[in-house]
């Protein structure tokens, strides 16, 4: 390459260049896991400014003044229908300015319309194939779903709080997926890693929050249609209620899968406590298990009023293996006028006063409170003791009213 381009001609053929490299580079190495910028003030050689070693991708300093401002115009005019870009273009573009800016909003809007002209045209090809006639097979939608996925993390991981990364997540996994649950426990294991080195990112930690709602909301709609195979074993922890997920997704039958929500949230919470004591006064931390915990309490509130009138049944918010898991869950070890004996199961006076007294949350209420005393007792970091009172000071206002 030249030692710096000069006439506006020569900086959009540079461009080019460089975004074809940067394309290419992706398409050779998939699995390329660091991206930085390589100290280099002009171009010395006649070569790219892209170096590609194993899957560590470097980018020449000099370039990027040149780069980002040229591939940004492109993609604003062609926002504003003043340039015409084919699909290939468009995505390097996007795919070269979310590497120099990954919280770049347009490019991300942009990005969706080009994932959706692929969906389109692969089920298109699908249909003239004969094969999955107009609709993507299971292992297209996850190849494309996985490939997706590493452009988000990349952006994640470059940029805090990159909310716009994680929204596109949440889009790929509405519209794509259509929150296929396979998928969405993926998602929960695949990112656990992440938001326990990201700490302070809220965004990441909202993101498991959608995943727990979706499974959660998952096992509610299944739930109408399905019964569910209820599994008691001894101990609360190990309590496993197996409601057997039926989903059919584009006319193809997805997977059975087997979600126990009870025992998803309490490991949830689990996780939350190990990150809160490993890494204190991050608020962040707190905030996720404020929500964590709310979730819990909404779930167990359906669950009671359930138990309470039969009747409610018909809103299909949960069935009765999900009464019967959830009372089994938050009943153990304790007797609220008597209601713990499982031989008063049922519509009796007693879950009449059930429901307007103490709630199936009481036990987790008390153990909640034992966590953030067991905090504050040694506790030095000034900001976690008023993260943990300010969670205290939550729980008594929004759920132990």
């Amino acid at each position: 390459m030249r030692k710096m381009a000069e006439s506006e001609e020569e900086v959009d053929v540079l461009v080019q260049r460089v975004v074809k490299d940067i394309a290419n580079a992706f398409r050779r190495n998939p699995n390329i896991d660091e991206i930085g910028l390589i100290p280099c003030l002009e171009a010395r050689y006649n070569r790219s400014p892209i170096v590609l070693v194993e899957n560590k991708l470097g980018v020449e300093s000099w370039c990027v003044k040149l780069l980002l401002p040229c591939v940004h115009s492109k993609l604003v005019l062609y926002r504003q229908r003043k340039l015409w870009l084919d699909r290939d273009a468009l995505t390097d573009l996007t795919c070269t300015l979310l590497l120099l800016n990954p919280d770049f909003t347009t490019a991300w809007n942009v990005r969706r319309w080009v994932f959706q002209k692929v969906l389109q045209e692969t089920c298109l090809q699908n249909s003239r194939n004969n094969t999955n006639v107009g609709i993507l097979s299971m292992e297209q939608m996850h190849r494309i779903i996985q490939d997706e996925m590493a452009v988000c993390s990349d952006a994640a991981g470059r940029y805090p709080s990159n909310y716009n990364a994680w929204s596109h997540r949440i889009w790929i996994l509405q519209h794509v997926a259509k929150c296929n649950l396979k998928i969405l426990l993926d998602e929960l294991s695949n990112t656990k890693y992440w938001v326990s080195t990201h700490v302070s990112d809220h965004s990441g930690f909202h993101y498991r929050q959608f995943l727990l709602k979706s499974v959660a909301g998952s096992c509610r709609n299944a739930a109408i249609a399905n019964a569910g195979v209820l599994v008691r074993k001894s101990s609360s922890k190990e309590l496993c209620a197996g409601l057997s997920m039926h989903a059919k997704e584009d006319g193809a039958l997805a997977e059975t899968h087997t979600v126990d929500v009870p025992l998803m949230i309490e490991e949830e919470m689990e996780l939350c406590s190990d990150l809160i004591e490993s890494y204190p006064g991050h608020e962040a931390l707190w905030s996720h298990r404020r929500c964590v915990f709310y979730l819990w309490h909404c779930w167990n509130r359906e669950c009671l009023q359930v138990l309470s009138d039969p009747s409610k049944r018909s809103d299909g918010m949960v069935d009765n293996a999900q009464v019967a898991t959830l009372d089994s869950y938050s009943f153990q070890g304790m007797d609220v006028d008597g209601v713990a004996d499982t031989a008063k199961q049922g519509y009796t006076q007693e879950t009449k006063r059930l429901k307007r007294g103490p709630s199936l949350d009481l036990n987790s209420l008390l153990e909640e409170h034992r966590f953030i005393d067991t905090i504050l007792a040694r506790c030095t970091n000034l900001e976690q003791a008023r993260f943990a009172s300010a969670y205290r000071k939550w729980l008594d206002m929004a759920i132990g009213q």
